[in-house]
């Protein structure tokens, strides 16, 4: 069986922000990221308030990746946004750190933590939403990451498995309330608490920019790393092995010992329902 060799880039990505606006037909298209998917009342409000007063369109579209989109925005000669238009959005509280504008793509498990209060669906083994709140942290607190391709994504699942399926470049998959599996590219990595996940994933995500490195060649995703020629990285030394599947919420047997266990190995019981959305973008992933 042949082995697909790696996309070989020829340009930057172009996946559209505020500052970089995709010249569409209709218009300027702009994206914000909103990690996790949480977004306040007001800032959605505000958000639409400036698709009414300045685009065609006035929708606030939401993408597969749970980020907001705009479209049909004044666009100048010079491809940008107009002043006044940057200065409305930034107004929402939804561009918080413009150098880091295009590389906050979180992509989190929708019902994390809030499982009782939707009519008692099978509920996730941990709530995420601390953890995304940390990652978007560390992402704006150093500058070396605002390099991250925009098409770069981090998937979040809480145990539920809705996430289970969707590719990514570096993500986790929550074991129990404080454990979770690390994912780098299409590889399973380390278990690791809860409360550290935050802090190993922006330190895999600098060691993504810096062996990236720089020009229209660089990679954009974790696979298309080059394969290392001398020390072992964490692109090389996961393991594809996934969580092992179970019915959501039920052992069939008994747990004496089963904890322990997982947490040395880094197996788990991973839901058996994962959903697949698929990524769309100006620009191919």
């Amino acid at each position: 069986m042949s082995i697909a060799e790696p996309t070989r880039r020829t340009r930057g990505d172009m996946c559209p922000g505020v500052l970089r606006p995709w010249p569409a037909s209709d218009g300027a298209l702009v994206r914000l990221r909103v990690p996790g998917g949480r977004v306040s009342p007001a800032a959605l409000a505000g958000l639409h308030g400036v698709a009414v007063r300045y685009g065609d369109d006035d929708n606030v579209h939401v993408t597969t990746r749970a980020n907001l989109q705009l479209r049909a925005l004044p666009i100048g000669p010079d491809g940008q946004l107009p002043g006044e238009v940057v200065a409305a959005i930034a107004e929402t509280g939804l561009l918080p750190a413009p150098g880091h504008e295009l590389v906050r793509n979180v992509l989190v498990s929708p019902l994390t933590g809030l499982g009782e209060s939707f009519g008692g669906q099978a509920r996730g083994r941990a709530d995420l939403r601390p953890v995304t709140e940390a990652l978007d942290a560390g992402l704006l607190a150093d500058p070396a990451l605002g390099g991250l391709p925009g098409r770069f994504l981090f998937v979040l699942d809480d145990g539920r498995g809705d996430l289970l399926e969707r590719s990514c470049d570096l993500g986790l998959v929550a074991l129990d309330a404080d454990i979770a599996q690390l994912r780098v590219g299409e590889q399973w990595s380390d278990v690791v608490p809860l409360t550290d996940a935050a802090e190993r994933l922006v330190e895999l995500a600098r060691e993504f920019v810096d062996a990236r490195g720089v020009g229209p060649d660089a990679p954009w995703h974790v696979r298309e790393l080059p394969t290392p020629s001398s020390r072992p990285t964490p692109w090389t030394t996961g393991s594809r092995a996934r969580p092992r599947r179970c019915r959501t919420g039920r052992s069939r047997g008994r747990r004496g010992g089963s904890s322990t266990s997982r947490r040395r190995t880094g197996s788990s019981a991973a839901p058996s329902s994962p959903g697949s959305p698929a990524a769309t973008s100006p620009s191919s992933s």
